[in-house]
Parts: structure tokens; sequence; C-alpha cells
């Protein structure tokens, strides 16, 4: 047992140069992948990069002023959370301070804008059947709009509808009168006129016509249809007030931007499908139909049901009426069209996405209404001025820090510092090329407490590095020669290293899990480092003093290498290993 084993060993020893080439390996193509993704600098948190700061303060609806405590608060808070990492903006804050408000703190960022949006957003999510619609100008009634936002489909069929031509659009041809289209809309309105008796309506029954005439089913259509006509979308305004106290079970205007970026205003019908349905929502990139990115739907039971139900009534109408709107806070984020009715409980909405364009539609399906209506009290601009501060007096310390263990090294373990150098920099580039990788990848910034961590990291790889020294030290106190020494003091250093890294590692974990926001950057980049710590030890510290050990400078112990015996207390000559001789054999 004992001849292979010493096999082994003589071999791991004489090929050192394969775990160093691995590590180096290693560092040429995450530097590669770095310049070629374009990510050359890690992703900054809010404190460094600057962004937005948002209060909002929970008003309570009329009579229900009880609606406001910790529960529902924690709900929104988690909500929000949701919605933010949705749309990719990492190291965003979102806690509550004191009773009724909640602070926001998103860092600047690709999708930052598109986060304030929905960040606070009630998010009161319907599926409304589209009775009229027509590009927005406020001037009455026009042909109806040319192209529809998206498709749905049955995801079990996995192909995408085909859309039709503009003149297949329209109830009446483009041409066609407007008493002719007029007439349609108020048939349509009519047929409407009995409330849905879908979930939206939460057992309500139908309250004042949106008219506000009180008259017949008739008038209320008529009322509707000339307010339709006069409403002007590209007003702001009035987008902000359409809708206002219609109900869910009622017919309403509203507003929503096509694919063309034109703003559009509808008559819609009452709501059929409510948000609550909607199990889960998602953007997929369709490449087996060439529909590019697509939105995929899964409803509850009761919203298949109810899905179905209105998909089948769609279907058999002519364009705008094959279409429904869905309806976020009052304005239309989609107005797909049906072909026939969608029974299987799923869905695709495909059309004219780009990627964010389809992550922005499946995170308002899929992150429900917040249980809360909020006001924003204030917006605030974070500059990076204090942070960069901040980060160069932290980098500042740093730089003392590392410069006193170079000297420290430098003093006490003279020509092995040199390896131990080499490693820091080994160290330091893993550390800087997987930040700068992590940020696209798992959404990572670095942040000032992150900065703190790494800073810390740089005690805890010297002292790897130090256990492995003495422990070679202490070999050769005891009368070895250094390549021995080397081997020999290995495995006893290894254990200590690896006990010492567990423990800091173990801390990182429980640090990361139980807290939240920045401490968590502190955590994360304490646990990366002290795992590369063990990458860079194996790999390339010990293979280079077994590289080392085989140079005169080292092996014959200079008085600057570091590993002189004499300085050390061994006594000359120094004593090799020999097995006892046996009395009997002499």
């Amino acid at each position: 047992m004992a001849t292979p084993k010493k096999g082994r060993n003589a071999s791991a020893q004489s090929k050192p140069g394969r775990s160093l080439a691995l590590i180096l390996i290693a560092i040429a193509a995450l530097t590669g992948g770095m310049f070629a993704s374009g990510h050359t600098k890690p992703r900054l948190g809010i404190d460094l990069a600057g962004g937005t700061s948002i209060t909002l303060r929970a008003v309570p609806e009329a009579g229900n002023e009880a609606a406001i405590n910790k529960t529902n608060m924690d709900t929104a808070v988690s909500i929000m959370e949701r919605r933010v990492n949705g749309l990719g903006v990492s190291e965003s804050e979102v806690q509550t301070q004191g009773r009724e408000n909640i602070i926001v703190n998103i860092p600047k960022g690709t999708n930052s804008e598109q986060a304030r949006k929905q960040v606070g957003t009630t998010a009161k999510l319907y599926f409304r059947p589209v009775i009229a619609t027509e590009i927005a100008g406020g001037k009455g009634t026009a042909s109806p709009s040319p192209s529809p936002t998206g498709s749905p489909t049955d995801k079990p069929s996995g192909k995408a509808t085909d859309k039709p031509e503009a003149t297949d659009k329209g109830s009446a041809s483009p041409s066609a009168s407007a008493s002719t289209q007029g007439r349609a809309v108020t048939d349509a309105l009519k047929a409407d006129a009995t409330p849905s008796a879908s979930a939206s309506d939460k057992g309500d029954k139908a309250g004042p016509s949106p008219s506000g005439s009180g008259g017949t089913a008739e008038d209320d259509a008529n009322a509707l249809q000339a307010k339709y006509a006069k409403l002007d979308c590209t007003d702001e305004k009035t987008r902000s007030s359409v809708g206002d106290g219609v109900k869910a079970s009622e017919p309403t205007l509203a507003c929503g931007k096509n694919a063309q970026g034109q703003w559009q205003k509808y008559i819609l019908g009452p709501a059929e499908v409510d948000g609550t349905d909607v199990d889960k929502a998602q953007a997929v990139l369709n490449t087996q139909t060439g529909a590019g990115w697509t939105v995929t739907m899964d409803f509850t039971d009761a919203g298949a049901k109810k899905f179905a139900n209105i998909t089948g009534k769609l279907a058999q109408n002519q364009s705008p009426q094959n279409q429904f709107a869905i309806v976020l806070d009052g304005e239309v984020v989609s107005d797909p069209y049906v072909k026939q009715a969608l029974t299987g409980g799923n869905a695709e909405i495909s059309g004219n996405f780009n990627q964010q364009s389809a992550q922005e539609l499946s995170n308002m399906l899929s992150y429900g209404a917040l249980p809360l209506t909020f006001k924003v009290d204030s917006m605030t601009t974070v500059t990076a001025a204090l942070g960069g501060d901040q980060l160069q007096a932290g980098l500042i310390a740093g730089a003392i820090g590392l410069a006193l263990v170079v000297i420290y090294l430098l003093a006490y373990y003279r020509g092995l510092s040199f390896i131990a150098i080499l490693s820091l920099l080994v160290s330091a580039a893993l550390t800087y090329t997987l930040m700068a990788l992590l940020g696209p990848a798992i959404g990572f910034a670095l942040n000032l407490p992150a900065v703190c961590g790494a800073i810390v990291a740089i005690g805890i790889t010297a002292d790897s590095f130090i256990v492995y020294f003495e422990r070679v030290r202490d070999e050769i106190r005891e009368g070895r020669s250094l390549r021995p020494a080397v081997e020999r003091a290995w495995p006893r250093a290894r254990r200590t290293i690896l006990v010492s890294d567990f423990v800091s590692f173990l801390a990182a974990a429980v640090l990361f899990l139980v807290t939240v926001g920045k401490v968590q950057g502190f955590a994360f980049t304490l646990g990366l480092t002290t795992l590369l710590d063990v990458v860079v030890v194996f790999l390339f510290t010990k293979p280079l003093l077994t590289l080392m050990a085989r140079r005169p400078f080292f092996a014959n112990g200079h008085k600057w290498s570091g590993l002189d015996p004499k300085s050390l207390g061994a006594q000359p000559p120094l004593r090799r290993t020999r097995r006892p001789v046996d009395p009997k054999e002499a």
C-alpha cells in the first residue's frame, strides 16, 4: 500500500505546473469573458452610482382605515420588491418606515425608470372586452386602430395567431359612415349593460352608470359614446382621470399606447377576468415559431373558466370587438385579439414585443395588486458624490492596510513574501473579474459594505499564506530540508486553512440569510472571497512554493529567502528521515 502512495505523491510533486496552468487559464477565460461581454467594471449600488429614493404613504379608503396594518404593509413591501427585481434592477431597497410609509431606493440602471413607474402602482388589473378603439386625438370618430399589440394563442398549440390585415380590423370598412360605426358601438354597449358575473365584481351590484344619466341602457351607451368622441388621450391630465370611480362591472373609457407608440382611446366592456385569476406570467423568446418575444400566462382554475368564456364570445366578433384589453390601473397595456376560445388554462400573447416590453407586461401580470393605495410623498435623486467620497476613504484605508501587510511580509518572510504577494494579486484578479461578470449574470451590485467585505478578505487570504509558511518553517526547525518540508507541512496546513475558511464562509452565509439590504452585499463579498482564498491557496500558492523549493536560493536556505535554517534555530547537519536499523541486522 505504501509504494503506490509514494508514487502518487511523487507525481503530484513533480507536476505543480498543471495547477498553475489551470488557474492562469481560468483567469484568462474570466478576463476574456469580461471584455467580450462589455462589462469591464462591477455594477455599482445606489450609494456609489446614485439613483432615486421614493417615499410612499399608504392612503386608507373611506371607512377602511384599519387596512393600514403591519400585515398589509409587509405584503406591499414584498410585492414592490418582486416588481423591481422582476425588471432586473439590483440592489434595490424596499422597507417600511413608521406605520404608513414605505421607502424605496432604486439605483441608477437600465430599467430604473420602469421600476419607478411600477413600484407604487396599485395594480388593479382587469381583462375587459374592447368595444371600440381609435387613434387618440379628441376629434370624434375615426377608423379603428390599424394593429393590435399582440395576439393570444393556446400555449399547447405552439403556434402564434397570424395578425389580420389593417383592412380586416374594423367592424365596418374604413369608408363606412360614422353613424354605422356608432350604431355598432351602441348595440355592443347595450349587450353589455347587464353586469358581468365575474369574480372581479366581488359580489357588488352595479352602481350608477358611467355616463351618470341614470336613464335606459341606450341612453347610457349614447352618453358614454359622446364622452368617447371628446376624449383626448394625448393630454396627460385627461388620461389620469379617465375611468375614475368606474366599477369593474361597468363599461368604461381607457387610454393606452399602440405598437407605433401612438396614444389610443378605447370603449371597454365590463371586466370578465381580473389580475387575481392569473397564476403566473413570464416573458419567453419563442424561436420555434419565429414569433419573437412572447408573454405566456397560466390561469387559476377559476380564471381558466372565465378566460375560456370571454375568449369564446370574442372569437365570434369582428375586429375590434374580438379584442380584449389588459387594463392596469385604468391604462391599457395590451389589446390582443382572439380567433378561437382559449380553453387550456394558459395562453400566449405574441406581437410587437421586444425583450423589455415583454418582461414589463409579464411583470405586471405576475405580481398582483397591492393591498393598499399609496401616494408618492417625495421623490428625490440620490447623487453618488457622498458614496464616492466614502468609497475613496475606504479604498485609501484598504490600500494602507494592504501596504502594512506587504511590509510585514517583506520584513518577516523576506523571499517568501514574493509568493504571498503574487497570491494576493491572483486573488484580486479573480475577485474583480467575477464581480464584473456577476453584475449582468445575477444582478450583483457593488456597494460600500461589499467593498468593506473585500477589504476584510485581504486579512483572511494573508492568514492562509501565513499558516502554510509557518508549517514549512516548523518542519525546517525540526531538521528537514526544504523540499520534504514543503510536502510534509502541506497536509497539516491544508486542514487548518479549510477549517478556518469554512468558519468564515459559514458566518458569511448566515449573515446573508438573516439580513437584508446592503449588509447582504458585505456577506456576499465575504463569502465569495473566502471561496476564492481556498482556490488560490490550493491551485497557486502551494504549487508555486513547490517550484520555488527546487531553486537554489530557497533550497539552500539563503539568508534572504526566509527559510534560513540557522535563523530558524535548526542545528546543522540537517536531519533526514531514515528507517531505524534493527540491531539483529547489524
